[in-house]
């Protein structure tokens, strides 16, 4: 199954979604190289990105040979937003998403992200702006509401349609409900029934079986997962083949996994530099032994210690051990 955008299709129709500090070029790179119709950046700040703030340029970075990426955009002011747009499209991205779902009070502090379904009005101008400033495909992420008074998704959605925008990806929840709670994925429906242009069911999908509900339940045409990929970038392989029959992923077992995640490493090390590097490999590597049942003294000692050499020794020694005793 394939989803029309533009003069592009996603297929599969399994994304990979904007993860604040997760969703980085390695990890992206990973997760499309298992197979993903289509990964998205971490949420770019329009006004930090145009004054180049360190670090923000670095998040929409795309990486030779990723076709299937999106860069996901956020901010306040049309004009920001729009040249924001041209400079990542010009940077390569093939896909260009306006975040209109953060729930963050960093960011809907600053009245962007999901404070904007507030004010429709206002976020269809944002919208129209950034349709406006770019030729590649734009889509539009958004919860169901601010809150359960005001569930005004669908309408954001038919009015984004009629702006230009190519398709709509619905996180199951309102603002005001952050992360608590079930996604309501029967509530996506309504958005679905609105338009014509593809809608992408979001929040809770960690497999092949909350994937199949989702839609089911939403009668969307694909989904977007988030979470369910950490420490398993093969995820969305797996749930491809499960829900629509693409090639099934070999996933990494044993001595396999350890090189994958050592692989998983180096690659932040070389992007962030060293010191940045080994912080910020730190949830990954977590999630990875987990997995695997790491013993917590070890794993502890993994995740403060400094020296990226170190941590390669410990980490082979870590994961190898903690998968020879499950087996």
């Amino acid at each position: 199954m394939k989803l029309p955008l533009g003069d592009r299709s996603i297929s599969p129709p399994v994304l990979l979604a904007p993860l604040a500090g997760i969703t980085d070029l390695p990890f992206r790179s990973l997760v499309a190289r298992w197979g993903a119709g289509l990964v998205v950046s971490e949420m770019i700040a329009s006004g930090e990105f145009l004054t180049a703030r360190p670090g923000t340029r670095e998040k929409a970075e795309l990486g030779a040979g990723i076709e299937n990426t999106s860069v996901q955009i956020a901010g306040r002011a049309p004009e920001p937003m729009a040249e924001a747009a041209r400079m990542v499209a010009d940077m390569g991205a093939r896909v260009i998403d306006i975040n209109m779902g953060c729930p963050a009070k960093k960011v809907t502090g600053g009245y962007s992200g999901s404070a904007l379904m507030r004010e429709p009005g206002h976020a269809l101008r944002l919208i129209e702006a950034v349709v406006g400033a770019v030729d590649v495909p734009v889509t539009l992420k958004t919860r169901l509401g601010w809150d359960g008074d005001t569930l005004n998704a669908a309408d954001l959605a038919r009015r984004a349609e009629a702006a230009g925008v190519r398709m709509i990806v619905i996180h199951g929840r309102t603002r005001c409900q952050f992360y608590k709670g079930r996604a309501d994925w029967a509530a996506i429906r309504a958005v679905k029934e609105a338009v014509s242009v593809p809608v992408v069911a979001n929040g809770d999908i960690v497999d092949a079986a909350s994937a199949r509900e989702a839609l089911r339940l939403s009668g969307a045409d694909g989904v977007m997962v988030g979470r369910g990929a950490q420490g398993a970038p093969w995820r969305l392989a797996e749930i491809a083949h499960a829900l629509y029959g693409a090639p099934a992923p070999v996933v990494p077992r044993g001595a396999d996994l350890t090189e994958i995640v050592l692989e998983h490493y180096e690659a932040m090390i070389a992007f962030y530099g060293a010191d940045l590097g080994v912080r910020c490999a730190r949830k990954h590597l977590g999630w990875y032994m987990d997995a695997a049942g790491t013993a917590p003294q070890m794993r502890r000692e993994i995740l403060t210690e400094r020296d990226p050499a170190q941590v390669r020794a410990r980490l082979r020694v870590a994961l190898e051990d903690a998968l020879a005793e499950a087996a």
